[in-house]
């Protein structure tokens, strides 16, 4: 891997590298049990599908492939269903695109391995248990991708990877503890990032991201969460069978007190328990876990496939360059792209595209609805009689039958409009001729999020370009459907504010306590409605830049890119504010804190030298916080007071000294624009900030004054427009 020596306390850009991979790295074991299938005669796509089904790189391959082709269809999450549908060629492609795991941590990554094969078999049981609640298939594939953040970790750092285990063995506790010691995120974060980059099924992603939470709570607002209930059950369960070796160590949560959670008897438990190692040794027969001298044998199986590989690895690359013909369709989609603005309504880009529509097609009368949501039944309709008459309308959805017909909601088909449709004609006051009309859905993520009505002047055209047609209404349905979703976040943004203003209590027995748990339900039905269309939205960008020649719509293309990243970014932000880590208190000389916090703010603000002046009295003590929560807090003030200067790097005053009631007061001032009082009152609030719009997210001082909170110290902030500002930190003295 051509890792540098690992120096715990400088590792900055693991999360970089792990973002940078395309895919994982296979066992040699495997790939030489996969190679020898695959040179056997008459091996069928079908026993390929097996043994993609037992392992979790292969399976992550597949689901990443499907989404590169544009295949992707919701919620689906069986991974025995999803290679069956493609022929032996193709799958060996996907095998083909991946590199194959040195010696260096490959008895580690086999013990992995089957800890992932253990709680996947587990999962699919819990599943089949607890009825219709959560697909069996999809209970399965996410217990089988549920550590691929280890697996990524072991990729990008295999030695330090291993210190890392070896440091959770000796302590006893769980490598999440100890990756956030060390690398400042743990391996369920990075997992669930690789997910979204990769197209794994949303709820798979959930269960990557919070298999070791605890979301009882979260489970009553957000059912769809309960699928990570359903793989935390199955981790705890594999590990008491001890098949495998996750890396994990300490006391796990009690599979019984889980299980009653979710429905599921002592007696069901028992069974699942008695059954699992079975399950588990017929998956390693299958996937050839355990052979010997695998490298050998892989490099045996690779010569004997050689010849056949290049004949396959041409005509795939032929069926690639056949899917990024007719520029003239994308071009299509660019120009739309480009045209959207940030600040457009979900109607104003409906129209957008229906202008676009008649111009490129040469159609006739356009019209472009969207689905109401939840239970309303008004919705708005763009209308494009011509290139100068168009109108936006509101319409009565139908009270007999759907809104998007049910042979177009969740797939993609063209259909004659007037026999599914009529109540839309019979509001407008534009003449189809329905005889030639035809609708299509705009979908995202496999379900209509609206539909196009059309008027067709060449009915040659249906046939000629319904492969087209497919795909630039799947590009229109994910930008208007991420636009649906924009709208909704500022309304989940409000909420949080509204949320943390009642932290004090209202008079009527609403608390802190209360405030926050709302706060962190909202968050997790935010991250939950706003990742899944964001990365439908930066695939299909990618796909478009991939094929794109022009630099200037490359770098447009890139800049949509960057601004979903922006937007899970906000995401990350609520989570962290919502359900931030609970402090591990020492005792802290405030000096150092103040020096890191310092350097911390210089990385921030890429600025070479701070002017800070610090005073801390003599005879202070330390204080016990937890050090890094507490840095963190204190740099987002100092960034605060840095920017408060307009072209120069002003002064910032710190000194510290004893408080009252045996703690210690840390005031922070500086000589900038200052604020005014109702800004003040509000600059602890999430999403808030004095600057101009799009400047800031709003977030640095809600942060500090969470984590100050949660340290038992307090933050409070005196201003005054023109003079500067002050900030109080109250922090806790150590015994």
């Amino acid at each position: 891997m051509g890792e540098k020596s690992f120096d715990i306390a400088a590792v900055g850009g693991v999360e970089l590298a792990v973002r940078r991979l395309d895919c994982l790295s296979i066992l040699p074991s495997v790939a030489a049990h996969f190679l020898s299938a695959v040179l056997r005669s008459g091996t069928s796509g079908s026993a390929l599908a097996e043994i993609v089904e037992c392992d979790p790189v292969l399976a992550a391959g597949m689901f990443s492939a499907r989404r590169r082709g544009g295949g992707l269809r919701g919620n689906t999450g069986s991974i025995r269903q999803l290679a069956g549908e493609l022929s032996p060629e193709e799958i060996c492609a996907v095998f083909l695109s991946l590199k194959v795991f040195g010696d260096e941590a490959g008895p580690a990554r086999e013990q992995l391995v089957r800890h992932s094969l253990a709680v996947a078999c587990c999962a699919a049981e819990i599943a089949q248990a607890i009825s219709d609640r959560v697909d069996r298939q999809l209970a399965y594939a996410a217990g089988l991708l549920h550590d691929i953040g280890k697996l990524a970790l072991q990729e990008v750092m295999p030695k330090s990877f291993a210190r890392i285990l070896e440091e959770a063995k000796t302590e006893q506790v769980g490598s999440c503890i100890v990756e956030q010691m060390h690398l400042g995120v743990d391996h369920a974060i990075l997992g669930k990032r690789l997910a979204q980059k990769w197209g794994l099924p949303p709820d798979v992603t959930t269960a990557i991201w919070l298999h070791h939470s605890d979301i009882e709570v979260t489970v009553e607002s957000m059912p769809e969460a309960r699928i990570a209930q359903v793989v935390r059950l199955a981790d705890c369960m594999a590990h008491r069978a001890v098949i495998g070796d996750s890396g994990s160590h300490g006391t796990y949560d009690s599979p019984e007190r889980i299980g009653r959670s979710l429905g599921i008897g002592g007696e069901q438990l028992e069974s699942i328990f008695g059954n699992l190692a079975g399950q588990v040794k017929e998956k390693e027969k299958t996937l050839g876990l355990g052979i010997p001298e695998p490298q050998a044998k892989y490099r045996e199986a690779l010569g004997k496939a050689a010849a056949q590989w290049g004949a396959e690895r041409s005509t795939l690359s032929a069926e690639n360059r056949k899917l990024r013909t007719d520029s003239s369709h994308f071009d299509f989609i660019k120009d739309f792209l480009q045209g959207i603005d940030s600040n457009s309504e979900p109607v104003d880009i409906a129209e957008d595209f229906a202008v676009r529509w008649q111009k490129f097609y040469q159609t006739g009368a356009v019209c472009v609805y969207l689905k109401p949501r939840g239970d309303l039944r008004r919705l708005r309709a763009a209308v494009v009689e011509s290139l100068s008459e168009r109108t936006v309308v509101d319409l009565d959805a139908p009270e007999d039958s759907a809104v998007i017909p049910k042979a177009i909601s969740s797939d993609f088909a063209i259909v004659n409009a007037g026999e599914h449709i009529g109540w839309l004609f019979e509001q407008l006051d534009v003449e189809f001729d329905l005889s030639q009309t035809r609708l299509a859905p705009l979908l995202c993520e496999g379900q209509a999020v609206g539909a196009i009505v059309f008027e067709v002047r060449y009915p040659g055209d249906i046939d000629l370009f319904e492969d087209h047609f497919k795909t630039v209404t799947s590009a229109a349905g994910a930008v208007l459907g991420m636009a649906s979703i924009s709208q909704r976040r500022q309304a989940y943004a409000e909420l949080f504010a509204r949320a943390v203003s009642n932290q004090g209590g209202d008079g009527n027995g609403v608390g802190r306590d209360d405030s926050l748990s709302a706060l962190a339900e909202l968050a997790a039905g935010a991250a939950h409605e706003l990742n899944n269309p964001l990365s439908v939205i930066s695939g299909r960008a990618q796909l478009l830049a991939d094929a794109e020649t022009d630099p200037e719509k490359e770098r447009l293309l890139k800049q949509i890119r960057e601004n979903s990243g922006e937007l899970t970014a906000i995401i990350d932000d609520l989570m962290a504010f919502a359900r931030p880590q609970q402090p591990r208190p020492g005792k802290t000389r405030v000096r150092q804190m103040l020096d890191e916090a310092i350097q911390l703010t210089a990385q921030k603000t890429k600025t070479e030298h701070i002017n800070a002046q610090i005073e801390v009295a003599e005879d202070l003590g330390e204080v016990f916080v937890d050090s890094g929560q507490i840095v963190s807090a204190i740099s987002n003030v100092l960034c605060n007071c840095v920017e408060s200067y307009e072209n120069q790097v002003g002064p910032v005053k710190i000194s510290a000294g004893a408080g009252v009631g045996g703690s210690v007061k840390v005031e922070i001032s500086d000589l900038g624009c200052g604020m005014e009082a109702q800004t003040v009152r509000k600059a602890t609030a999430p999403f808030f900030s004095g600057k101009t719009a799009g400047r800031k997210r709003g977030m640095g001082l809600a942060h500090a004054a969470r984590v100050i909170g949660l340290n038992k110290g307090r933050l409070g902030i005196t201003s005054e427009p023109g003079r500067g500002t002050k900030v109080t930190i109250m922090l806790p003295m150590g015994v």
